[in-house]
């Protein structure tokens, strides 16, 4: 690997003060299964989630300020990557969606990032300027009523949010109201409009969704219910319509858990999700003409707590985010089964909350 165009480089968000190292830049060699720490940046309040944009070299975080009036508030921060180093250069910091933001999503044609707030039951929009700034918001939206639990679901959460593949529509997990609500994005415009809603079981809490390769089927894990939802997707309308629900864990378990990520592997025959009690990702196998889940098995997450985890472009590794357990742990996914099997390696990170592997090239 003779320079970063050719590299795979590992950005990971955490939750941190901002005297504290908050977003980390790593390399990775997949054929040695080797870590490089290439930069850290401190000066952020709690940088948790993450996204990037290779193309342009540009990659994008949430974290927590205070406006004038002194109340709490979200912002996104733009960073350029440096071609030859890794390093992060920040270009600016803009204010979002208040009292703060959860999840951080680009568009597919890297030209608006969604927030979705957890805490203040909203979403905002917010369009790139030129050179990849943030610029303000452009659009907001108010979720508004309750789920099933009384504690979880009292209020609106959105907790994530996912462009379509033609990027016609967004897609909003709300954890609160046991729904996942499609928006019709109109680029143009900068403009949301709901445009349907697709509901959960009761006290589900969708959290994060993930697209399967062929555009079909959207899968969304339930962080209240600990449970794996099959969604039929209609491009045209941007409608989903459930096909099934499947548990992440074990029969037997009978301990306190949480889900929190999901992903499908990238020839669309696997899908994983993370527990977050059980401390394990779970793996289901897709039946290719329906989507339905079948499991496959259970692997450890060798650490407490895994908030994310993430396969690498190519398929051949999953890196897991354990937050309890301060480190990023390394499987080696099998090609034909799509079975993990850990490698031994581990990255002491601190309070690691995102994972992002891209390829840079």
């Amino acid at each position: 690997m003779s320079n970063l165009s050719q590299r795979l480089l590992i950005f990971v968000g955490s939750y941190a003060e901002p005297d504290n190292t908050g977003v980390y830049v790593y390399a990775f060699d997949p054929v040695q299964e080797a870590f490089e720490r290439l930069d850290a940046v401190s000066g952020l309040k709690n940088p948790t989630f993450l996204s990037v944009d290779a193309d342009h070299r540009k990659v994008y975080s949430i974290a927590e300020t205070q406006n004038k009036a002194g109340e709490r508030i979200g912002e996104a921060v733009a960073f350029a990557v440096d071609p030859e180093t890794g390093r992060l250069r920040e270009l600016n910091r803009s204010h979002t969606i208040q009292p703060s933001s959860s999840h951080i999503a680009l568009d597919r044609e890297n030209r608006y990032i969604a927030l979705s707030g957890y805490h203040g039951g909203n979403v905002g929009l917010a369009k790139l300027e030129e050179g990849g700034l943030v610029g303000p918001l452009v659009d907001e939206q108010q979720h508004a009523g309750k789920g099933a639990d009384p504690e979880r679901q009292d209020r609106p959460h959105p907790h994530s949010s996912l462009f379509s593949p033609d990027n016609r529509y967004m897609l909003v997990a709300d954890l609160g109201l046991d729904l996942v609500r499609t928006y019709a994005f109109e680029a143009e415009s900068g403009t949301l409009k709901p445009a349907s809603d697709a509901i959960t079981p009761p006290g589900s809490g969708p959290r994060h969704m993930a697209f399967h390769p062929n555009g079909k089927w959207v899968f969304s894990i339930n962080e209240v219910g600990n449970s794996m939802t099959t969604y039929r997707y209609d491009a045209a309308s941007g409608r989903l319509t459930p096909v099934d629900t499947i548990s992440t864990l074990p029969r037997h378990f009978q301990g306190e858990n949480t889900t929190a990520e999901v992903a499908v592997s990238k020839d669309g025959r696997f899908l994983y999700g993370s527990n977050r009690g059980h401390d394990s990702i779970v793996q289901y196998s897709i039946d290719e003409n329906s989507g339905k889940l079948s499991l496959v098995e259970y692997v450890s997450t060798e650490g407490g707590h895994p908030r994310h985890f993430a396969l690498t472009p190519d398929g051949g590794h999953l890196i897991a985010a354990n937050r309890d357990a301060n480190n990023l742990v390394l499987f080696r996914v099998d090609r034909e089964t799509g079975r993990l099997q850990f490698t031994g390696k581990t990255v002491t990170v601190s309070k690691p909350v995102c994972v992002r592997p891209v390829l840079f090239g």
